[in-house]
């Protein structure tokens, strides 16, 4: 039952928003209600280790003769993904407690149905169900992009609206297609989807159905096209749920699905597809050291880290896959954690790009630090959160091909040059000639938002163990049904 909590209070909630008046009360009721959220998922996660359960779950028959039901279950992966999206949104409503702009009801509302799908999508244990929460996210996602987005929104929410409604008609056809090929009567239930067999010239079809869903979401290159400029022209609040949390769907999508699914296609489309997603990796990197725009360069950077993450799962080695799920909460903490500095630097200067910015942390020392320690999480320093996740990535990718670990592993230099770099031209040097030099300090909300991401980049990063623990039970039952390379 409180896995069904977890759907329906941002939607019981968002109605709520919608309905106030008054923009302070829509900015109060909506972050009260995310909290709320998030308070409950601790409650969760404390009934969760306390009982000992390997899954806490929720379901009722909704198409009974059809076989298909309201399924909803948390086991540790579900969980996890459930805390990083129930954590950050309160932090990005937070974040957007100065975004002026008219119906922002409508705005708020629309975040709050979004972590509603969001959540339906890591707990769905039915096919169908999957599909309609994955969809439902793109609904909310596209109006927060088209309504309150940059000037050239309109084309750029279309053509994302494209790219993701392609690869859910894709993704619709291949669970609809091992549907039927369940036993009569037929059922939509994961467990039931796992035991479909399927030959593996099928698997190959089901292969690019799936992956062409996840691979738009996560984006992998080539299918990035779209993610640049919809984070760049993206409200606040929209570039941040995008990059922090919405991208998951796709690397969790082929953990839960597309793996066990596909387990016998996998090993043999392996070699090419990783190749491809390593050569993504360092394609994104070297075009992230051209950016100047603040929220283009956090999208391209974004693309290089999440491709090492899918490059780490597909290679199907379990301690990849343990790198990928703690990498996966890290990226989240740190990408949103940029875009909150970009968002405050642009409120600040009226401007996001780098060359017409300099010498912010003399103006704003505490800016300046806690930039740096969510720079040095991005950049993978030992004891912040991203070390964990990429030393386990890339010790999982050595196993599996030393040659594929060692041009995924340049990716630890490039984060240092083009993070690094930013840092120097954004807050060090001389302050730019339209800069004050006495800019307002950062507002007791501001430090609020960025003081939580903070520590988590410290708190994983020192302590991984209990991240790791809780998934590992959740992996285990994954690495049943596919052949995982040995250790």
């Amino acid at each position: 039952m409180i896995t069904g909590l977890l759907i329906i209070i941002p939607v019981l909630g968002s109605a709520l928003v919608m309905f106030s008046r008054k923009d302070k009360n829509v900015r109060r009721n909506a972050f009260i209600i995310s909290l709320l959220e998030f308070i409950l998922s601790l409650f969760v996660l404390l009934s969760f280790t306390n009982s000992g359960l390997p899954e806490l779950s929720f379901s009722l028959p909704w198409l009974k003769g059809a076989g298909i039901s309201f399924n909803f279950a948390l086991d540790g992966l579900s969980l996890l993904m459930v805390l990083l999206t129930t954590f950050l949104f309160p932090v990005i409503i937070l974040s957007t407690s100065s975004f002026q702009s008219r119906r922002l009801n409508i705005l708020f509302g629309s975040v709050l149905i979004l972590e509603t799908a969001l959540i339906g999508v890591f707990t769905a244990r039915d096919g169908i169900m999957f599909y309609i929460f994955w969809e439902l996210a793109l609904i909310p996602a596209y109006f927060i992009t088209a309504l309150w987005g940059g000037k050239d929104r309109i084309r750029i929410t279309f053509k994302f609206f494209i790219y993701t409604m392609t690869g859910s008609l894709m993704m619709l056809g291949a669970i609809i297609w091992l549907y039927l090929h369940t036993p009569a009567p037929h059922s939509a239930d994961f467990s039931d989807l796992y035991k479909v067999a399927a030959s593996r010239n099928n698997q190959f079809w089901l292969f690019a159905a799936f992956f062409l869903a996840f691979g738009v979401k996560i984006p992998v290159v080539p299918l990035h096209t779209w993610q640049p400029d919809t984070y760049t022209e993206a409200p606040p609040a929209g570039s941040m749920i995008l990059a922090g949390v919405m991208l998951k769907m796709g690397i969790y999508g082929i953990l839960r699905m597309l793996i066990p699914l596909c387990r016998d296609a996998l090993p043999v489309l392996q070699p090419v597809i990783i190749a491809i997603v390593t050569a993504g990796i360092v394609y994104a990197s070297v075009i992230a050291i051209k950016q100047t725009d603040l929220k283009r360069f956090i999208a391209w950077v974004s693309i290089a880290h999440v491709g090492l993450i899918t490059a780490g799962v597909l290679s199907m080695n379990s301690i990849a896959i343990r790198g990928a799920v703690i990498q996966m909460i890290s990226h989240g903490i740190n990408v949103v954690g940029l875009f909150v500095i970009t968002d405050i630097i642009q409120r600040r200067y009226n401007t996001r790009e780098m060359n017409n910015l300099g010498g912010i942390a003399r103006l704003d020392p505490l800016l300046g630090t806690l930039f740096m320690i969510i720079l040095l999480g991005t950049i993978a320093l030992p004891l912040t959160n991203g070390f964990v996740g990429e030393f386990m990535l890339l010790l999982g990718l050595f196993k599996y091909n030393s040659w594929i670990a060692a041009l995924a592993g340049t990716t630890v230099i490039f984060s240092a040059v083009y993070m690094l770099r930013m840092y120097q031209k954004v807050m060090l040097g001389t302050a730019s000639s339209g800069l004050s030099p006495e800019m307002k300090q950062l507002s007791v909300v501001e430090i609020a938002t960025l003081i939580p991401l903070v520590i988590m980049v410290l708190v994983i990063g020192c302590f991984p163990g209990p991240f790791l623990k809780l998934a590992e039970p959740a992996l285990e039952n994954i690495y049943a049904l596919i052949i995982v390379i040995p250790n």
